[in-house]
């Protein structure tokens, strides 16, 4: 697919725009003043696959904690500040490789033109993130209630700020929980602007909801060309969020790396514990970073032909299954072997 052309940068070692790969975000959700829950979780995320991480900085202790936290971190760190632009020239200070935070909202001119200033200078640059549930009470009351078009104004609002100090490492975001509303703000926003976009449907909800709608809502617009960075935002540990980014991307062809499993439903043909199976594969090739498409099927009539283009396959049959490469049998076995038949002969294309 055609990506959206943008303008291109780097946020730390990661880059940003169309010139770059999509890329995951997270957010941490440990106190910020304790550096080293927050650390920790960081390189858990990174471990995971996160590239970038945001924590919030609601205070100077917070700020502070920036000082271990951007040192130690094995990935870029952006702070997320709101209104306090003291906080912002500190998490710059400290080490932060990019800042959330809303020009509009930081108080005078003299204090916007101060931030942005170290920005520029630092090689800071700045997201701007709208989010459906904080829109200005003008445009609330312009418009009734947020629409995509209120999205986008309030968005050009700080974008327009940032311009007229020519300041273009411009990131943006404009969220909401609502799926058609996220598409359509995006959508406009693509049109006026050439600047990397962030996606994300925020207050999505549990894994079981807002796995589904950070998918509809994150894959329609990349399937279209549209977004640069992503982040899934799911309620409880952001460790969950990274699997599912890296799904979505995956299942567009944007991400390089990891193993790709393909199952097929099953039916009244099927004569194994496939949903066993397929779980058992998924523990077994965790962690794997090398791209491989494996398929588990339930057939072995269908199963090898359905399955012609994994790399590595397995077809259950009754007592016994098949393990196939690129849709040619490689060796029937028992099926009690058939995981270690398969383990074998993924260890060849390791």
């Amino acid at each position: 697919m055609q990506r959206r052309e943008t303008t291109s940068f780097k946020i730390g070692d990661v880059g940003v725009g169309s010139a770059y790969p999509v890329s995951i975000q997270s957010m941490t959700n440990t106190d910020t003043r304790n550096a080293a829950a927050t650390l920790e979780q960081i390189r858990q995320l990174a471990d995971a696959g996160c590239q970038m991480v945001r924590v919030a900085v609601p205070d100077e202790e917070a700020a502070e904690a920036l000082k271990i936290i951007c040192k130690e971190s094995p990935v870029p760190v952006i702070a997320d500040i709101h209104f306090n632009h003291r906080l912002a020239l500190l998490a710059m200070e400290y080490g932060i490789s990019s800042l959330r935070i809303n020009p509009g909202n930081i108080g005078s001119e003299e204090k916007v033109r101060e931030v942005v200033s170290k920005a520029k200078g630092m090689g800071v640059p700045i997201r701007i993130g709208v989010n459906a549930g904080s829109l200005e009470k003008d445009l609330l009351a312009q418009y009734q209630h947020p629409t995509a078009e209120a999205l986008v104004e309030s968005a050009m609002r700080h974008v327009r700020i940032l311009e007229e100090l020519n300041f273009e490492q411009i990131k943006i975001s404009l969220k909401a929980s609502d799926v058609p509303l996220m598409i359509e703000a995006y959508r406009l926003m693509a049109q006026k602007v050439p600047y990397p976009l962030h996606l994300g449907v925020t207050e999505a909800g549990n894994a079981k909801h807002g796995t589904v709608k950070s998918a509809v809502g994150i894959g329609t617009l990349l399937a279209e060309g549209i977004g640069d960075t992503i982040r899934v935002s799911l309620t409880g540990s952001p460790l969950q969020e990274i699997p599912v980014a890296k799904q979505i991307l995956r299942s567009l062809d944007l991400y390089p790396k990891g193993v790709e499993i393909i199952s097929c439903p099953t039916c009244g043909r099927t004569q194994i514990g496939l949903e066993r199976l397929v779980d058992q594969v998924d523990q077994l090739v965790s962690g794997i970073d090398k791209p491989l498409k494996l398929a588990v099927m339930g057939c072995v009539v269908n199963g090898p032909g359905e399955a012609r283009e994994a790399d590595l396959g397995i077809a259950g049959g009754k007592g016994e299954g098949l393990i196939f490469r690129k849709g040619e049998i490689i060796k029937k076995v028992p099926e009690d072997r058939l995981l270690d038949a398969f383990r074998e002969e993924l260890d060849k294309l390791l």
